[in-house]
């Protein structure tokens, strides 16, 4: 019998290498390797490149282990606990149809399309999670299997998914992955974990007019993630996702379809008519309050479009007869040797008390009592604040705009009193879905954005914005998000069509990742997400559209 040929693996979590037969799996060296983890080992990074358990090696790797800790493993166990809830809805409710809608505090906010009108959400919710339960203990595989395309669509049709057998097919690709699980088949643009009895902490309530799928926290895996209500944020995703809905255009499979068939102007002009005709109806909300009303604060995280926001409000605002005067946080910084660190003893520039927040309110209270200020600067280069000169002074039909970070926590705006304030959050909040079982994270939506605009005016690589991603993901959950329900309005900058536009910008530049990263894996995922999206051309895009920020053509001056 000849013997197997054996092949070299290094394992990371080890710091070890040992020699395997050429097929085996992850999950056999799992086994063998028994890595000191806290949690249950959901994946591995195989050469830097995401993979699942049962996938076998046959040449010499370097293997890394990840839990939910992890950002890879939170995507295998939500992409996991969303199919189990789907073959639940299935077995209980055969004639509905699960959708994941969007994400809503650090869950997913999902619907049962075809209920009886009368439907109890708080009984039916009930009867899932008991059933999901079941299929944990159950312990089914989630079996992957790379078929052709066109008999794919044919499973699909079967299933009455058709949405799924419209993106596949736009996607164009020889063969498509489908998912099996005890006789319930879907479709996932990722990898999942190896079984059902890995998905042990969840939770699923009812929630508004749907559900709500809770996953556990991140920093602790075996506590169920807190319920936050977000009244403000929800309203705002359901409007987008009405208007998506009037348009004919909820998921990639029908944009690549208007794509493919030229009716993709129609949605820029629409999609852009719609963000004027919002924008405008905030500045006649600020107009009603004109006698009163000193200080429009912008908020959001980053790359949301904050600053074109900000200069097409300026114009509305000019529309009725105000005079919007933009004061920049940039200059309140206090001193370097004042500024706080983090706990890497790093410069925190994102804490609000890297602010001069004394100073910022009485130049506010300054100006509202119609005196003139002298305006501070600040250089980054010697980390001192100077005068040069500048003044400001308001008049009448004045109004100040602030646009950063931190504008919607009180603790900016203090001494002014609410009645002055108009709070405004603005975000991309992704309207567009893959499909009814895979939603768009609006973060991804972000973070696109910023690979593109850090390489076109920064010159940063796709390579410099990945490694800061995490740290400025971190300053949005500590110092924006828990003020987003303060806004008197929310404003979503997310454009139907834009994922087309950036996907021709972005490729090339995540390309440029080099494999012996760690961000390889992420730029691998992120370039797999936009595989799916037909590229759409910037001609008819308006100069003045929010998308400009990011790409080049803009009307407006951002120095």
């Amino acid at each position: 019998m000849k013997e197997l040929k054996q092949i070299k693996i290094y394992c990371e979590n080890k710091q070890e290498e040992k020699e395997y037969p050429i097929g085996t799996t992850l999950l056999e060296i799992l086994r063998q390797e028994k890595p000191n983890c806290k949690n249950a080992i959901l994946g591995a990074m195989l050469n830097n490149g995401l993979k699942e358990l049962d996938y076998a090696i046959y040449k010499p790797k370097r293997v890394r282990f990840i839990d939910y800790t992890h950002p890879d493993g939170q995507r295998m166990y939500m992409r996991s606990l969303s199919f189990i809830l789907f073959k639940a809805a299935q077995d209980l409710f055969p004639d509905t149809k699960l959708k994941i809608m969007h994400s809503m505090s650090h869950g997913f906010y999902c619907k049962l399309e075809g209920l009886d009108e009368s439907a109890n959400y708080t009984d039916i919710t009930a009867k899932l999670k008991a059933e999901m339960h079941k299929i944990v203990v159950e312990d089914y595989s989630f079996n992957r299997e790379e078929i052709p395309t066109e008999n794919a669509i044919k499973i699909f049709e079967e299933y009455k998914l058709y949405d799924k057998c419209e993106l596949i097919r736009t996607r164009q690709q020889f063969y498509s992955s489908v998912y099996k699980m005890d006789g319930v088949v879907n479709y996932f643009y990722g990898y999942l974990v190896p079984s059902t009895s890995y998905i042990k902490v969840f939770d699923l309530l009812a929630y508004h007019d749907g559900m709500l799928l809770l996953p556990p926290k991140s920093e602790n895996p075996n506590e169920v993630e807190d319920v936050i209500e977000q009244t403000k944020l929800f309203d705002v995703f359901s409007e987008f996702k009405e208007w998506v809905n009037i348009v004919g255009i909820p998921n990639v499979g029908q944009l690549n379809t208007a794509t493919q068939e030229k009716k993709v102007g129609q949605v820029i002009k629409i999609s852009e008519a719609l963000q004027e005709k919002k924008i405008a109806s905030i500045a006649e909300k600020v107009g009603e309050r004109r006698d009163e009303l000193k200080l429009i604060l912008i908020s959001g995280p980053s790359s949301s479009g904050k600053t074109t926001f900000a200069k097409r409000l300026s114009v509305q605002l000019k529309v009725i007869g105000l005079e919007p005067i933009v004061l920049s946080m940039d200059n309140y910084f206090v001193e370097r040797e004042l500024t706080p660190k983090d706990e890497n003893g790093e410069y925190d520039f994102e804490n609000p008390h890297a602010l001069d927040i004394k100073l910022f309110n009485e130049n506010l209270l300054d100006l509202f009592d119609g005196k003139e200020i002298d305006l501070p600067k600040f250089s980054f280069t010697t980390g001192k604040k100077f005068y040069d000169g500048s003044k400001l002074k308001l008049n009448e039909n004045s109004i100040l705009i602030v646009e950063g970070i931190h504008g919607l926590n009180p603790m900016l705006s203090e001494m002014v009193p609410n009645n002055k304030k108009f709070k405004i959050y603005v975000s991309a909040l992704t309207p567009l879905s893959i499909d009814s079982s895979n939603r768009i994270p609006t973060t991804d939506n972000r973070l696109i954005r910023r690979i593109v605009r850090d390489h076109n005016y920064r010159d940063y690589s796709a390579l410099d914005t990945l490694q800061r991603w995490a740290s400025v993901r971190k300053g949005e959950e500590t110092h924006i998000f828990p003020f987003q329900e303060e806004a008197d309005v929310m404003f979503n900058t997310a454009l139907l069509y834009e994922l087309g536009v950036l996907k021709i910008w972005a490729e090339p530049i995540l390309r440029a990742v080099p494999p012996v990263v760690p961000e390889y894996s992420e730029a691998r995922r992120l370039l797999k997400f936009l595989s799916y999206i037909k590229p759409i051309f910037t001609k008819e895009i308006p100069p003045t559209s929010i998308l400009r920020e990011f790409l080049d053509g803009s009307s407006f001056s951002y120095s």
